[in-house]
């Protein structure tokens, strides 16, 4: 493989995660909206939220399949155009049922999506023989930040759902289909059943701490997206307008946490990068608790993007390094536990804010945060600098 086809198959594939940004942002930034529109009470909210994550995870389990059967690159080039059909959907409908469908269409088809498209994030790092994964979520957090953007336009003109989603929607999907003509699959990535990529390999005891920090950051996110929104208007008592700029500022700092993080992990490691993002992630789910504004508690969502930022795609590149043979299955597994995440976090603090108290209920995703601390040492299993900082991609072959 030529370093030219690695560069192409690099920017095709950070579109790829900016395109996903945006849509998910769109999504989880008008959660309100999309409450009112299909007049979903607040004790049935945990239950759609909770749908989606289920259904992603299921899909997931069946990617790992998938791929070892056509490649990870086939898997995504139609997951997306998919992925935003289906956000199309949740703002066309009126009934309950329109909205229980579009979401778990929107669920089915992000769970394939999310596992192939950091398949060949995890392989191209390998390939680059340098850490680039943290560019790749930096590409997400981007457009997180453009879908978070438009989510305030369209709650500042009052925009329906609809309106909102289709020039995003009608501009985005050519864009992310013209792109997939160039992913590329590097090395441990199974391109069609050649042999690797099927799970034998990988071996749950050792891929369990990952497992664990995965799900525990995941439910700090999940935290962030799905209730960052209602927290800001129910308990700071902002206005429906500024209750979008939380989940802004947050993939604010998230963008500026993973431009920088792959330097960082050059020149310190992955360990240390982890341990010190989960600490300012414990210290920004602190502050969320105690704030007595809706500044303060925008900039304490703000801390939390800094610090949760690094976590997910380090946990990515450590499992292809676990298992470097298996990637491919390696990702699809352990993609399944940032569902758990949001499965577990989205519910758990949707049912202690309902019992108890919204500022108490933050105090769960803190404590977890801060256990990613312990299991840290896990990212240290193999090298995790990539050969000290290569500048360029090395020429490899894949077959």
């Amino acid at each position: 493989m030529t370093d030219a086809r690695l560069r192409r198959g690099r920017g095709s594939l950070a579109v790829s995660f900016f395109v996903q940004g945006v849509t998910f942002a769109l999504l989880v930034t008008r959660i309100p909206a999309i409450q009112d529109q299909y007049g979903i009470s607040d004790g049935l909210l945990p239950a759609f939220l909770a749908a989606v994550p289920i259904l992603a995870g299921a899909a997931s389990v069946a990617t790992e399949k998938v791929v070892a059967r056509v490649g990870p690159a086939v898997v995504l080039r139609w997951a997306q155009p998919f992925v935003l059909l289906a956000l199309l959907a949740v703002g066309l409908g009126s009934e309950l049922w329109h909205a229980a469908v579009a979401l778990g269409l929107f669920g089915i088809a992000v769970g394939a999506l999310d596992a192939s498209m950091n398949m060949l994030g995890v392989s191209l790092q390998r390939a680059y023989g340098r850490s680039i994964m943290l560019g790749f979520h930096a590409a997400y957090s981007l457009g997180g930040i453009a879908g978070a953007s438009l989510a305030w336009v369209g709650a500042h003109w009052h925009l329906s759902l609809f309106v909102s989603y289709l020039p995003v929607v009608a501009v985005l999907l050519p864009v992310a289909f013209v792109g997939s003509r160039w992913y590329v699959a590097g090395e441990g990535s199974a391109p069609g059943g050649a042999g690797e990529g099927k799970g034998s390999g990988v071996v749950f005891k050792v891929l369990l701490p990952l497992c664990l920090v995965m799900t525990f950051a995941y439910i700090g996110d999940s935290t962030v997206s799905n209730w960052s929104a209602k927290y800001l208007q129910d308990v700071l008592g902002s206005s429906e307008e500024l209750a979008t700029v939380p989940y802004n500022a947050y993939m604010v700092t998230t963008l500026l946490g993973r431009a920088v993080g792959d330097f960082g992990v050059r020149r310190f490691g992955a360990v240390v990068v982890v341990r010190a993002g989960a600490v300012l992630a414990g210290l920004g789910f602190a502050l969320v608790a105690v704030a007595p504004g809706a500044w303060l508690g925008i900039a304490a969502f703000t801390l939390l993007g800094l610090g949760l930022s690094v976590i997910v795609p380090q946990t990515f590149a450590a499992a292809g390094r676990l298992f470097p043979g298996d990637s491919d299955a390696a990702v699809a597994r352990l993609n399944v536990f940032n569902y758990v995440g949001f499965l577990v976090g989205s519910p758990l603090v949707g049912a202690l804010g309902d019992a108890w108290s919204y500022r108490g209920a933050m105090a769960v995703p803190m404590v977890l945060v801060l256990v990613t601390v312990v299991y840290a040492t896990s990212f240290g299993a193999r090298e995790a600098r990539y050969g000290g900082g290569h500048e360029r991609p090395r020429t490899v072959d894949v077959g």
